[in-house]
């Protein structure tokens, strides 16, 4: 009888099933929080689930990496292949949108153990009939657990086995010389002339892969591997507009209404926005409202700010008079999809003082001890205009309902993309609740964390379901600081569930570094937010107008901010970014290497103030080739982070900064146009953008961004070209999508110079076809 020790149960509290499990699995990844809350993908990526897998003794062990949608009961299979070191890896598919369960489960590979054991007695001579007949014993099992075919070819192998073992029973009682030394015994070994048919038969693969396909599952064990949950694509890669309604008018005499958004529609569509971001567009109180730049007293006609929500007109379910009806929305909506484009709203949990649930709901409101209301603080600053919730609440489950509800009145009317204000000055739990709530019934809702705080609030945040998240990048600047961020951002564990989403601006944020109102430095940023994440967006048309006059030195907040008044845009300005804006989300369009953030690597450059940065996925193959020879990197999967390989010390110069949208210098300053690659290594101006790669072949993008916006800058770049599955013996096309400039590039180490005064970024698609055109 078992013995009890302190903090471990008798052999009576394991159950006969547990006792006969042999497998370990362990360090399962990927998983957040231990497998607590989800990774994150979109439909058409991959999970590569990775295991520690063994079994004691010598047997070896097959591992299998199991997945079904969490409203399936059938779960699918695959065979998970070993990385060495008892490390295992398999690829789940994932095709649908909502949470898949992922689980790991081994078992003893009895099959592929005996038929190791019995190759290596074979070839020594010491194999008996009797391994021929423990493994007729085996297949005997898989043909039971098989149907048709697979069953027929396991039934057959079996029976030859039998035979053999027979033959070679025989072969040595008719073979007296085949004896045991220093006995009469017939020696227990498999005769010559049964060798060669026997191995033919351990050798036979499609019987391995039907005794692999049905294993011996009677003492398997298995992990659970944690959960993903898998957006529609849009979650994964979007281009962002965000625009006040009010300062959407083209007559200077009015403020602008959704009708004026609407005509705004073909502008957003024309730059290759596919999401139209609006802050809130509810009725705005009068009780302390705010007035220009801020100030405690309004004027007369002072619109207010859009975030102090309510009004006797209504409050998170109405529109603003002043902007239209709720059928004015629909129509915003509905003409928004025509021109490919997604309206997201502002979901801002907060009132003004004469929103309708201060009366109806006073319970919901933190009260002071001389009995007023408290308004929304963060010191030293105070927003007298708002009043924060209290989701303190003793009546929290009929506010947290009613938040719900507001969600679901805006998906009734067509929205399925919000961005939510100052998420982390809210109960994480009541994110964790409301995002499941509302997905259970719309799992094809994004919803966009706008939180500028401590890491691991934004962090949790995304943990819990928030879709994509605001960053630090506005505040990244030197290449050391933006290098550290992107390698952060697309490593384990935050690339598994944090999506950054990259705002060189916002109507909150006026960076220093675009105070100078110097155009270099918001061409880099654009180009760095569109380029370094798949998720991006500009407030507009305050950045591509340039907007750069801050409210006071010192100070991120835009002058005359369109927070308090109402603006009016010249969008035919001359200086606009506007096409430039369009160039960039058009090469984002065309390559879907920028339409992720998984594979990016950082690439180095011998100065400073010169970062470079490589995407590259696999593209379909059209014509049954599975890529170029040395692609390693494969959509939604991490690709290696640094270059490898010697730089050739006899690369010439072969890239220079552009000249203008048809051509680029060379280093002596003409530019090449007969569409050839130059002898010297100088581009030649192509005839239209540059598309996609070859199918089958990588999509690789090599982007590089001058940070200094005064100065031109160069330097030698070093590329990783068999991950990237560039030639190394030959030359290779540079094409810039910014300018349409291609350049000839020969080796992993190529010179670039740009010069702000031109063009501060390169865009470049790297491909072999040096002679095709673009």
């Amino acid at each position: 009888m078992a013995t009890r020790t302190a903090g471990h149960p008798t052999t009576r509290t394991i159950s006969a099933a547990a006792g006969r499990l042999r497998p370990v699995v362990s360090g399962v990844t990927p998983q957040v929080d231990g497998g607590q809350l989800p990774i994150k993908r979109v439909v058409g990526d991959t999970v590569t689930v990775e295991a520690d897998v063994f079994v004691d003794g010598h047997d070896l062990v097959a591992p299998f990496v199991r997945w079904r949608h969490r409203d399936d009961s059938d779960w699918s299979s695959a065979p998970m292949t070993s990385l060495g070191n008892d490390r295992y890896q398999g690829v789940v598919p994932l095709d649908r949108i909502g949470c898949h369960e992922l689980a790991v489960t081994a078992t003893v590979d009895r099959y592929g153990s005996w038929r190791r054991d019995v190759e290596a007695k074979l070839a020594a001579g010491t194999a008996a009939p009797v391994d021929l007949l423990v493994g007729a014993a085996l297949l005997d099992d898989t043909a039971r657990r098989s149907r048709g075919p697979a069953r027929d070819t396991a039934q057959r192998a079996a029976r030859t086995l039998r035979a053999l073992a027979a033959d070679a029973e025989a072969e040595t009682a008719s073979n007296p010389g085949t004896s045991n030394p220093g006995t009469s015994m017939p020696a227990p070994v498999i005769p010559a002339p049964v060798i060669p048919a026997a191995q033919a038969l351990l050798g036979d693969e499609r019987l391995a892969a039907v005794a692999d396909a049905h294993p011996d599952l009677r003492s398997a064990a298995t992990v659970p591997a944690g959960t993903v949950w898998v957006d529609r694509a849009l979650a994964g890669s979007s281009a962002w507009y965000e625009l006040f309604p009010r300062s959407a008018s083209p007559d200077p005499a009015r403020p602008g209404t959704l009708h004026d958004v609407i005509d705004r529609l073909p502008y957003v569509a024309n730059m290759g926005f596919d999401v139209l971001y609006l802050p809130p567009i509810h009725p705005i109180g009068t009780t302390a409202r705010k007035g220009p730049n801020g100030a405690t007293r309004s004027r007369p006609g002072d619109p207010g700010s859009p975030w102090a929500i309510g009004s006797p007109a209504g409050g998170h379910t109405a529109v603003h008079p002043d902007l239209g009806t709720i059928d004015d929305f629909d129509r915003l909506v509905a003409t928004a999809g025509e021109h490919g484009i997604e309206v997201a709203l502002d979901l801002a949990w907060q009132c003004s003082p004469d929103h309708p649930w201060v009366s109806e709901h006073p319970d919901w409101f933190r009260r002071l001890p001389d009995g007023s209301i408290a308004c929304a603080e963060n010191p030293p600053k105070r927003y007298e205009d708002v009043y924060p919730l209290d989701f303190e609440t003793a009546d929290w489950r009929n506010l947290w309902a009613a938040l719900a509800d507001v969600v679901r009145f805006w998906i009734g009317h067509g929205i399925r993309v919000f961005r939510v204000d100052n998420p982390h000055t809210k109960p994480m739990r009541l994110w964790e609740w409301l995002l499941a709530d509302i997905r259970s019934e719309h799992p094809d809702v994004v919803f966009l964390a706008e939180a500028f705080t401590r890491p691991r609030v934004m962090e949790h945040l995304a943990k819990v379901g928030f879709s994509q998240s605001y960053t630090y990048f506005t505040w990244r600047t030197s290449k050391w600081d933006l290098e550290t961020y992107l390698r952060e951002l697309t490593s384990a564990p935050l690339v598994e569930y944090f999506r950054p989403n990259f705002w060189p601006n916002t109507p909150d944020i006026l960076p220093e570094h675009l105070q100078g109102g110097i155009r270099a430095a918001f061409i880099a940023r654009l180009v760095l937010a569109a380029t370094a994440t798949a998720n991006y967006g500009i407030y507009g048309p305050a950045f591509e107008l340039q907007q750069h006059v801050p409210r006071h030195p010192g100070s991120e907040e835009y002058l005359d901010s369109e927070k308090y008044e109402v603006r009016h845009w010249d969008l035919d300005d001359p200086t606009s970014l506007a096409d430039l804006v369009a160039l960039v989300n058009a090469a984002r369009r065309a390559h879907p290497a920028l339409r992720q953030d998984r594979t990016l690597r950082l690439v180095p450059v011998d100065n400073d103030h010169l970062i470079a940065y490589a995407k590259a996925v696999a593209l379909p193959a059209t014509d049954g080739s599975s890529g170029r020879s040395g692609a390693s990197a494969v959509p939604g999967e991490p690709g290696p982070t640094s270059a490898t390989g010697e730089p050739s010390a006899t690369s010439e110069p072969s890239a220079t900064s552009a000249t203008s949208a048809t051509g680029a210098t060379s280093t002596t300053g003409e530019p090449s146009t007969t569409g050839e690659p130059s002898a010297t290594g100088e581009p030649s101006a192509p005839d239209n953008l540059g598309g996609a790669a070859d199918a089958g072949a990588l999509d690789v993008i090599l982007a590089i961004v001058n940070l200094d916006p005064t100065n031109v800058q160069s330097g030698w770049v070093d590329l990783p070209l068999h991950e990237l599955g560039l030639p190394a013996d030959r030359p290779y096309a540079a094409d810039d999508l910014l300018t349409g400039a291609r350049y000839r590039w020969h080796g992993p180490r190529n010179y670039v110079a740009l010069d702000p005064g031109t063009m501060p970024a390169h865009i470049l698609h790297l491909h072999p076809n040096i002679e095709a055109g673009l």
